[in-house]
């Protein structure tokens, strides 16, 4: 049987047999607009009673239904779930973007559920893709899993280079020959209770002639193969969206009961420092702002015009970039920074930047001044009350909006460190503090003192790694690293004599100068307390340092940590000793049960994530996924309202104000994760669903 519905988000679901029935067969229709364009793809999984059809994994699972499965997974195996296996060794779906369904959870406590498709010899990395959603308590959502990765597939293999995505001959399975479905909780810590189904394949690939498809990026930055509301097709447009949305400002002011900071003039009426404070107020941890109002920081990275993109080995991608007498061309320009991808070996690069030259021509010569104004007046109607990291001073140090200022600084790397983003601080060396007072000197009669200043996050992902790893690290370093001479005198001070050393760690060092010349890691388990005893001392000296010198140089405002993104135990301890808040950076769905080690009671501040959706012409989601902006917008809302329910938490800030480029910037990312994209336009979902939040939030984070 077959029945055809209009599904809330304007897509269209073909819905076939009943998933997981008595009739054991399992259907995952197809959505989206290919329906008219290919024929149903029909997915029999077998019955429950079936196990080689359905497999649980240290789980329960029973059919509620129609279309349906309880699913009760205990915490002894460490992805405890269950597979669902393709009855005729595979599914083919060739052409289809996704697969797709809701969760349900039944438990008392958010779950994070995930699943992957599987090739032939999938192992968790290889052969699979996977994605999860995070669902709090007694409600839904839905998860969802690109297999393929963009919505257009290319003719023939064409090299495109310097993008984390883009339009492919390939991806990274094979759509015809998917064998299986796994479902399941990554390391669960507690049993969990969730329903899934119904399953559905769904969208469509659009296949494109390599041979014609370069150029792919118009004057505007924008991706030429296709066309989507709110993409700006003429010059003109630009000024028609400007004043378009000047109306829709004035008329959508901003959330009422709020003071010059944000701050909740309908709440009580705390002490007043004239600065950015943190207080727990009623079992909830909260920023206090200048005048003494309980503020929650709802905001926005990165907020500036800047968004350039590496032209270099590439000029075909572009249709028309300026000739060199224009008045664009001015925004060509360089980059050196390359931590991964393509440009890292080519590097340097030139640029140009469509960001600056679309404001150009919207806002006309005076456009940074222009560009700002309109921010300020956005964030105010959007409810958006913090200018977040990495953002540009022209722009906060206008000083309408509060913002979180940034430091970052160089000195001596940690040299038998590694990382995502390089080698950690050597934190015993004199320059570390030395230049990192430098720094902080730059920010006199500025930031410092500001009382629009909520405080300062200093660097930012730092590779913290497992609870060894950074004292392993100065045992792999030269001999006149110093902080491997400081991890030597701790031990020549706790042993006395080498020989006492070796016996403790298993090793034959011949004195201690031996030590110091040696690059070999002990024996973990043998030097596991001394390991641990030196990362605990790495850890608190790095945050300790970054303290006093801040105390010194503003002591007015709030140390809001260093953005965790990987962090263990130790280093989470250490920064909520010596940080006013802790900041993590978290791209999930929903951050409801963070909670610092031991539940260390102190405020916590989200210093990224985001969402991204494939339905307005780029080519990568970001780091979490969604099916359309509609869709984006909804996981927006439920993100940061999980925040708001977490007592300990006093902001979120999104990743970030607009689109990456098209096609990326220097290590290649190229995300859809704007509140407004490249030619300055906002995203309507998003924006509503900003303000949606912001009307109620102060109200929803005090209640019960």
């Amino acid at each position: 049987m077959i029945a055809i519905a209009t599904h809330p988000g304007t897509l269209r679901w073909l819905i076939f047999t009943s998933l997981l029935s008595t009739a054991s067969l399992v259907s995952i229709p197809a959505l989206g607009n290919s329906a008219a364009q290919q024929a149903p793809v029909r997915l029999p999984i077998g019955a429950v009673s079936d196990g080689q059809m359905v497999q649980p994994n240290d789980a329960r699972v029973d059919p509620v239904g129609p279309n349906r499965l309880h699913v009760r997974t205990g915490h002894e195996a460490p992805w405890p779930g269950v597979t669902l296996k393709a009855p005729d060794g595979k599914w083919n779906l060739s052409g289809y973007e996704m697969i797709a369904f809701e969760v349900a959870n039944r438990g008392d406590k958010s779950v994070t559920v995930n699943c992957r498709v599987d090739n032939p010899g999938a192992d968790g990395t290889h052969h699979c893709v996977t994605d999860s959603v995070t669902v709090s308590p007694h409600a839904s959502a839905t998860l969802t899993v690109r297999i393929f990765p963009v919505p257009w597939k290319l003719s023939a293999p064409l090299e495109l280079v310097g993008m984390r995505a883009a339009p492919t001959y390939a991806g990274k399975i094979d759509p015809a020959n998917v064998t299986q479905l796994v479902v399941f909780v990554n390391h669960p810590q507690e049993d969990h209770d969730f329903e899934i189904g119904p399953v559905y394949a769904g969208g469509h690939i659009q296949v494109l002639d390599a041979g014609t498809f370069l150029p792919f990026i118009d004057e505007f930055g924008q991706y030429i193969h296709r066309d989507w509301p709110g993409k700006t097709h003429a010059t003109q447009e630009l000024m028609v969206h400007r004043d378009a949305e000047e109306q829709e400002l004035q008329t959508h002011p901003g959330p009422q009961e709020r003071n010059q900071y944000g701050g909740w003039l309908g709440g009580p009426q705390l002490e007043a420092t004239g600065f950015f404070r943190v207080q727990k107020y009623q079992g909830k941890w909260w920023l206090v702002d200048p005048e003494g109002r309980l503020f929650w920081s709802h905001g926005i990275d990165c907020v500036g015009s800047g968004n350039a993109t590496p032209i270099s080995d590439r000029e075909a991608y572009f249709r028309n970039l300026p000739a060199p007498d224009s008045p664009f061309a001015r925004f060509y320009g360089s980059g050196s920074w390359a931590p991964h991808g393509y440009y890292k070996d080519h590097s340097p690069y030139r640029t140009y930047d469509f960001s600056p030259a679309n404001l150009l021509r919207k806002y006309g010569p005076d456009f940074e001044r222009l560009f700002a104004e309109r921010t300020h007046q956005r964030f105010k109607s959007w409810g958006i009350n913090t200018i977040a990291n990495w953002s540009d001073e022209g722009i906060y140090l206008m000083r309408k909006t509060p913002y979180t200022a940034t430091i970052g600084f160089e000195s001596r790397r940690l040299e038998g460190s590694e990382g995502y983003w390089g080698k950690f601080y050597d934190v015993f060396d004199p320059d570390f503090r030395e230049q990192l007072r430098r720094r902080l000197a730059r920010e006199k009669g500025r930031t410092a003192g500001d009382p629009w200043c909520i405080g300062y996050f200093v660097h930012n992902e730092l590779s913290w790694g497992d609870d060894t790893s950074l004292a392993v690290a100065a045992l792999a370093s030269p001999a006149d690293q110093r902080a491997k001479k400081v991890f030597v005198e701790d031990l020549r001070a706790r042993y006395e004599t080498i020989a006492k050393l070796n016996e403790a760690w298993g090793s034959d060092h011949s004195s201690w100068d031996s030590l110091l010349r040696s690059q070999v890691a002990p024996d973990k388990q043998k030097a596991m307390a001394d390991l641990h005893a030196f990362y605990e001392k790495t850890a608190r000296t790095y945050f300790e340092t970054i303290r006093d010198e801040l105390r010194q140089a503003a002591p007015n405002q709030l140390y809001l940590g260093c953005r965790f993104a990987w962090v263990n135990d130790l280093a989470a301890r250490a920064a909520a000793e010596l940080c006013d808040v802790v900041s993590y950076n978290r791209y999930t769905y929903g951050v409801e049960d963070l909670r610092l080690p031991d539940d260390i009671d102190l405020p916590l501040m989200i210093g990224e994530f985001h969402f991204g959706a494939l339905d307005r012409g780029m080519f990568h989601t970001g780091l979490r996924s969604t099916a359309s902006q509609q869709d984006r917008a909804e996981k927006y809302g439920r993100y940061v309202r999980s925040a708001l329910r977490n007592p300990y938490i006093v902001g979120t800030h999104w990743f970030q104000y607009k689109d990456q480029a098209t096609t990326g910037r220097g290590d290649g990312e190229n995300y859809q994760i704007g509140f407004i994209d490249v030619c300055d336009t906002p995203y309507p979902e998003i924006v509503s669903e900003a303000r949606e939040v912001a009307r109620s939030m102060y109200a929803y984070r005090l209640a019960d």
